[in-house]
């Protein structure tokens, strides 16, 4: 058995095609968008995923610039007051165009079976214990839990026993011997998964989209939401107000929760 801590890794971000996008607004007179990377006010590396985002809601109304659209006769040139608008606006549609993938590592599968309750907007592939045999039984602990010497005791002697017991399981089973097929190797390490706990840590790659991510962090990290999953969230809500600031920043923690000001966006 080993402690562990739920970690969040930021491994995939929006790639915005620029040639693309001047194609398409040459064709509807929106190209002055783009000359504000000329000057500095939009930039095509860093900010990609907050782009992307002000484009799809200037396609909706055409809003590149006055005239364009009769109905508009002015626009806002501040991106962080444009975006600021849209979800003041709860034009949340947009922000589904959006999507980051992160690696979420030794997390339990109690968070895993709750994480999966959120479906739209959402991709996941997760560590399969069928296919990967365990070995040690990685386990997250809470600060309040280590701090009773007596629960720990008790704790890590019933996961020693379940630890022993996966080893003696692959040892009956000969499942490191000479020519054992894997096909067998999975059908018994199906069958050894069944005696491991529920918080044992496993890892998964979760992908949503920015509109699903404003509804996931506000409800997750909630004072009533399970205490590791409030923790993942609240690394995972770091570093999206990092990466996105102007899609994330309306944010404001109170005593752990992320508590927008925009909401249901």
């Amino acid at each position: 058995m080993k402690k562990v801590e739920p970690q969040v890794r930021l491994v995939s971000r929006p790639q915005v095609d620029y040639d693309m996008i001047a194609d398409y607004l040459r064709e509807v007179g929106g190209q002055a968008w783009l000359e504000r990377f000329d000057r500095g006010e939009l930039d095509a590396h860093l900010g990609d995923a907050q782009n992307l985002a002000e484009f799809a809601g200037r396609l909706c109304y055409r809003s590149w610039e006055p005239g364009l659209n009769p109905n508009v006769t002015r626009v806002r040139k501040d991106q962080d007051a444009y975006l600021g608008n849209l979800l003041a606006s709860l034009h949340g549609s947009v922000l589904e165009h959006v999507s980051f993938s992160f690696v979420l590592h030794n997390v339990s599968r109690v968070l895993t079976h709750e994480i999966i309750r959120h479906r739209p907007g959402v991709a996941v592939s997760q560590e399969s214990l069928r296919f990967v045999r365990l070995t040690d039984l990685p386990f997250w602990f809470p600060e309040w839990a280590e701090e009773d010497p007596e629960l720990m005791k008790r704790a890590t002697e019933m996961l020693e026993r379940m630890e022993e017991f996966q080893f003696w399981m692959a040892e009956h089973f000969g499942l490191d011997e000479q020519g054992v097929k894997f096909a067998e190797k999975k059908h018994k390490t199906s069958f050894m998964r069944r005696f491991a706990p529920e918080g044992v840590a496993t890892g998964l790659v979760w992908t949503a989209n920015v509109r699903t991510l404003r509804h996931t962090l506000e409800a997750r990290t909630a004072p009533g939401a399970e205490e590791e999953i409030r923790l993942l969230f609240h690394r995972i809500g770091e570093v999206l107000k990092e990466e996105a600031p102007a899609l994330f920043g309306d944010y404001e923690v109170e005593d752990g929760a992320w508590v927008p000001r925009w909401r249901k966006v």
